[in-house]
């Protein structure tokens, strides 16, 4: 069987990308917000949580316990078949996130006290129709040296992202 002379990109490479592309905002999102990131991907049995995230209680008020945010990141391409990610985060993920969360905090007995919120970040990654010439682009940088805003779109290169939506405390249990 003969190859093909023009191969597709890997499909299932490009969207880990964009989801990583995703995450690393969402990450840099928080720190711009006080947040301090814990874990990124953290994995067990039950599944993987995308960022945990710490927030501790301003000095004036030692009494209110530190924040503890477990973030499930969605990154989509406009004109999406479930409202930009909002649809995926259905009662059997919930309760998959809400697990994996028990397990870290089992590993992890000093954040016992924190209080701790399932967040859902939104985010909108698309390709870019008349995109720059293929340049090496430091995702990180560019996110550390943009002030980023909730529903601005960063140039990449080849894409466009944003940060649509950051549902605080999206489901409880």
């Amino acid at each position: 069987m003969a190859s093909s002379p023009n191969p597709q990109p890997n499909r299932s490479a490009q969207t880990a990308q964009v989801g990583e592309w995703g995450e690393t905002l969402v990450c840099q999102w928080l720190k711009q917000q006080q947040w301090q990131i814990l874990a990124r991907r953290w994995q067990c049995r039950w599944g993987e949580i995308d960022i945990i995230a710490q927030c501790s209680a301003q000095p004036a008020t030692p009494q209110i316990p530190d924040h503890l945010a477990f973030v499930e990141v969605k990154t989509r391409r406009s004109r999406n078949w479930d409202a930009d990610g909002r649809l995926a985060i259905t009662p059997q993920k919930q309760k998959k996130l809400w697990k994996t969360a028990r397990l870290f905090l089992s590993q992890h007995p000093h954040l016992w006290e924190c209080s701790c919120q399932f967040d859902v970040a939104l985010v909108q990654c698309n390709p870019v129709k008349k995109a720059q010439p293929s340049l090496t682009v430091d995702i990180d940088q560019v996110f550390q040296q943009t002030e980023l805003m909730m529903g601005q779109p960063i140039n990449l290169g080849t894409h466009q992202i944003s940060l649509l939506d950051y549902l605080e405390s999206a489901f409880t249990f």
